[in-house]
């Protein structure tokens, strides 16, 4: 799918032409689509340029409060209009939500005025021959919406999935398997998560790299003494604003991820497995920890070279292989690991708040099969740790069946399994872990993950 540039006689970098490129992805996840695939289609090339940025903010920020925008539509109309004027108001819902107050994201760099809102949504499906019709009806419904927003939010969000902006299956899981954080979960996952940098410690300090962003009038700080090489920034900021950044000196990573190359405890000269290593992330920070014989093993042969792009601009070095880590009988040469990392597939849904669009992209159903995958790897990896090796399960889950129900599964089914200290299920670190619960958390701003970690006999 290409934005259509020659239908809009709109300027590229205009409101209108944002919330029309914006309107088409939203479309496309509700499809099926995945939003980054979708953005990085849409606004491709040079002629999107000056879009691109106001395109991904409102696509995003659609994602994180969609049910709330199709519950207050639904209010406002009798019958459902043609899917790219739903996908305008939808846009334009959120950044006047945005505005009301009545979500926690951070204003945009760029931000709009309620009557500019309103304008230029009606500019967007003006300028289109298709749409140019439903021109009063947008003005209409979102001028109703500015005049009697607190009560048609109250009567939206009387509605759980309005409210919250997840399927209810994904709420209900959540209440089910956190039933005294679940609330505070739900909310972490429509907030937008920080910029967060790991630095080479081949090649710096944290501390000293935090001066130099100073420096450079980047704000950050440090992230916690459980992740030593971690910072979070204060404002994200483009990667190529970032010193040294493309020498290597420093990555993006969230500090939750960066636990675990710490975890993994691999010292020089160790032979090392990382299993569905792309984007390559995690193969960085181990071969910032220690030299390495490093595998990084990667299924898909179009996310394979990543980690090699990866691993170039870090200045380090590992062997890339493609192959499925659930049959190793393909790519692994015989040779036992010390240490094996199995970083499987999941739900993804401890990292909502960085890809909002997975909550409408997954089913209930997915989590039963995702389970089944994970307990197929697990076994087929264990085979591959040498005597006296270490292996850690990662997910970015919150769910338990792919995280607290899986460990225990897997001690239960490998006798020379001995399981170790792990942080386990680590919820958003926005919601906060009690004294005693089962969640741990740190003083970072990380994603939900999930670590166990075991040791062979």
């Amino acid at each position: 799918m290409r934005h259509r540039l020659s239908a809009l006689q709109l300027a590229p970098d205009s409101l209108g032409f944002a919330l029309d490129a914006a309107a088409q992805a939203v479309n496309a996840v509700r499809a099926g689509a995945s939003l980054p695939a979708v953005l990085a289609d849409i606004t491709g090339g040079d002629k999107m340029a000056a879009a691109r940025g106001a395109v991904q903010d409102i696509a995003y920020r659609a994602m994180r409060v969609l049910a709330t925008a199709d519950a207050l539509l639904a209010r406002s109309v009798r019958k459902p209009p043609p899917p790219q004027v739903d996908g305008v108001l939808v846009c334009a819902f959120a950044l006047l939500l945005n505005s009301s107050g009545a979500i926690t994201e951070r204003a945009p760099e760029h931000a709009y005025s309620d009557f500019t809102v309103v304008d230029q949504a009606v500019s967007a499906v003006a300028a289109r021959r298709e749409t140019a019709f439903a021109k009063g009806l947008v003005n209409a419904v979102l001028r109703n919406f500015l005049r009697s927003r607190d009560t048609l939010l109250a009567e939206a969000q009387q509605d759980p999935t309005a409210r919250w902006n997840y399927p209810q299956w994904w709420i209900d899981a959540v209440r089910a398997a956190w039933p005294d954080d679940w609330e505070a979960v739900l909310a972490a996952g429509n907030t937008r998560a920080p910029l967060t940098l790991r630095v080479n410690r081949r090649r710096t300090t944290a501390n000293d790299y935090l001066r130099v962003l100073n420096e450079a009038g980047i704000g950050g700080s440090l992230a916690g003494a459980e992740v030593p090489d971690a910072i979070v920034l204060t404002r994200p900021v483009p990667v190529d604003r970032l010193p040294g950044f493309f020498d290597g000196i420093v990555s993006v990573q969230d500090s939750g991820a960066q636990r675990a190359a710490l975890l993994l405890g691999a010292t020089d000269g160790m032979r090392v497995l990382d299993a569905c290593a792309a984007p390559g992330g995690k193969t960085g920070h181990l071969l910032e920890c220690a030299d390495l014989d490093l595998v990084a093993l990667e299924s898909s042969a179009e996310r394979a070279p990543r980690i090699t792009e990866n691993l170039r601009r870090l200045q380090l070095e590992a062997l890339v292989k493609i192959g499925d880590a659930a049959h190793p009988n393909y790519w692994w040469d015989g040779k036992p690991f010390d240490r094996v990392l199995a970083d499987v597939p999941c739900s993804a849904s401890g990292i909502v708040r960085r890809h909002p669009d997975i909550r409408w992209l997954r089913r209930a159903s997915d989590i039963a099969a995702l389970a089944a995958e994970q307990q197929r790897i697990l076994e087929a990896l264990w085979k591959l740790v040498a005597p006296g090796g270490e292996f850690l399960y990662v997910t970015c889950s919150i769910f338990p069946e792919e995280g607290e129900d899986q460990a225990r599964w897997f001690e239960g089914v490998q006798p020379d399994a001995v399981r170790l200290d792990a942080p386990g299920q680590m919820l958003p670190s926005v919601a906060a872990a009690r004294t005693g619960s089962a969640v741990t958390g740190s003083g970072s701003n990380h994603d939900g993950f999930f670590y166990a970690r075991f040791l062979k006999r």
